[in-house]
């Protein structure tokens, strides 16, 4: 066999294990970000009552800047009138988070 076709066959093998590799590195940063995506959302959820009662105290200043924003791309919580109101979503997430009485 020439050495050309051997290199050219190694080639192939090389550029297979690293399109293989860079797959598996790319589904696994997916996967980092689909599941920190989930904690972050589930730390949100969580802190919504808290948050609920920090705006019906008028204490907006005790919400972070970026959970704000978070909440509004979630559309838990929407501006209106200069202020923060909690939406249906919103007060859904809520309702789910209250044991209800059997």
């Amino acid at each position: 066999m020439p050495l050309l076709t051997v290199g050219v066959h190694w080639h192939d093998y090389l550029s297979d294990q690293i399109e293989s590799a860079m797959a598996s590195t790319s589904q696994t940063r997916a996967s980092l970000l689909a599941a920190n995506a989930a904690a972050a959302r589930e730390r949100l959820r969580q802190a919504l009552p808290a948050t609920v009662s920090h705006l019906q105290q008028h204490q907006a200043d005790r919400i972070a800047d970026s959970d704000i924003d978070a909440y509004v791309r979630l559309n838990w919580l929407e501006w209106h009138g200069g202020g923060l109101r909690l939406t249906i979503t919103g007060r859904n997430v809520c309702a789910q988070m209250t044991p209800s009485s059997v």
